[in-house]
């Protein structure tokens, strides 16, 4: 393998493939990068088998091809060593079959190569008829539930998103068993019937890499995987076996109480209040409904105490008390792009729904803490 590429061409393309390279990885062959010069250009490809990325350097934006093969290197080593070199023209030669010569005209590395044999056989092929999304409509749909999912490995399932299709009505739900993030969008065409959970770990790689919000975003899911394609790069996810929870019924339609309040009020009363809590205690803050009033507070006894008011904006002759925590009330009120918020309760035991006043595909929902 031999050619000429401009630093910034290749960095561009190591930073995507860089993702796919664990430095955990205990089997050296998927702590590696593997290059593949073709005619009609550069691929990249890295593996921990869990999830892998190819990214694709079209032979226009390639300044010399010269001799057509393929190597496996250190994705680590290559990755620092491409990105400390100045901008210019960077010469890409494998002199043997066990060192990769990287030169400038001031600089020069030999970097020992891997057996290309070694390298996992990753299928990649693509569906005939993917689901199709806007990049910043899929953006969205994650930022909005991905920080739901569980961080434990004791339950895996729950470490992940469900994503569920019914026709035209996509469904993303991620939960930690203590909070539900949940939101629907509907699909420009009917795409059957899809029930996947997706490691949040994976998709979070993949939000790191989607530049191009105006783009499209290719879905194409397997029984065992998902291959995300967007901007001549593949992303290839696993995905987590076994029955993620049916939310829904965890999802009151009727409520006893339901405030409307400024989202940005509450959320900055929220804020304030958590400065003291603890996480010993869950950070719990206690909500106090009066009238057209709630009353946030909080306290450490040995510390102090803090006692916030913020107003109602809907009417409300209902007094009530309830408590929850500080950290995932303002996770799920953040996710809320709205002006206004409106919190419903069923009692002090019973799930809190949150949501925007105007738009019922996004639902949050937190579990209260008991406090006496």
């Amino acid at each position: 393998m031999k050619l000429k590429i401009e630093q910034k061409t290749l960095i561009e393309h190591l930073n995507y493939a860089i993702k796919g390279v664990s430095s955990k990885n205990l089997i050296p062959i998927l702590n590696c990068i593997k290059f593949e010069l073709t005619n009609e250009g550069l691929y990249l490809i890295s593996t921990d088998n869990d999830i892998a990325i190819k990214t694709f350097i079209p032979a226009t934006e390639i300044e010399e091809i010269i001799e057509l093969g393929e190597v496996v290197v250190s994705g680590r080593y290559i990755y620092e060593i491409v990105r400390k070199l100045p901008n210019g023209i960077i010469n890409l030669e494998e002199i043997t079959s066990e060192v990769l010569y990287i030169y400038t005209d001031n600089t020069s590395f030999k970097l020992n190569c891997n057996l290309v044999s070694d390298f996992p056989d990753i299928d990649l092929t693509l569906k005939e008829s993917p689901i199709i999304l806007e990049q910043k409509s899929f953006k969205n749909i994650i930022n909005q539930t991905s920080f739901a999912a569980s961080m434990q490995e004791n339950r895996p399932v729950l470490t992940g998103i469900n994503l569920k299709i019914n026709g035209e009505m996509l469904t993303a739900t991620a939960t930690d068993s203590y909070r539900v993030a949940q939101k629907r969008i509907s699909l420009e065409n009917s795409c059957g019937e899809v029930n996947i959970v997706i490691p949040v770990r994976n998709i979070n790689e993949l939000m790191k890499m989607l530049n191009h919000e105006e783009d499209n975003l290719e879905l194409h899911i397997f029984e065992n995987k998902v291959i995300f394609k967007f901007n001549n790069i593949l992303l290839m996810s696993s995905l987590i076996n076994g029955p993620f929870p049916d939310v829904a019924q965890w999802i009151p339609e009727q409520f006893a109480l339901s405030i409307k309040v400024n989202l940005n009020d509450i959320y900055d009363a929220i804020d304030r209040a958590s400065l003291l809590t603890s996480e010993a205690e869950k950070n719990t803050i206690k909500l106090e409904i009066k009238g057209n009033t709630a009353i946030i507070s909080s306290n450490i006894p040995e510390i102090g105490n803090v006692t916030e008011q913020v107003h109602i904006l809907s009417e409300n002759s209902n007094d009530f008390i309830i408590a929850f925590s500080s950290k995932y009330m303002m996770d799920a009120i953040k996710a809320i792009n709205s002006e206004l918020v409106t919190l419903s309760f069923n009692g002090e035991v019973q799930p809190i729904i949150i949501r925007n006043p105007e738009d019922e595909n996004l639902t949050q929902l937190i579990v209260p803490i008991k406090i006496y």
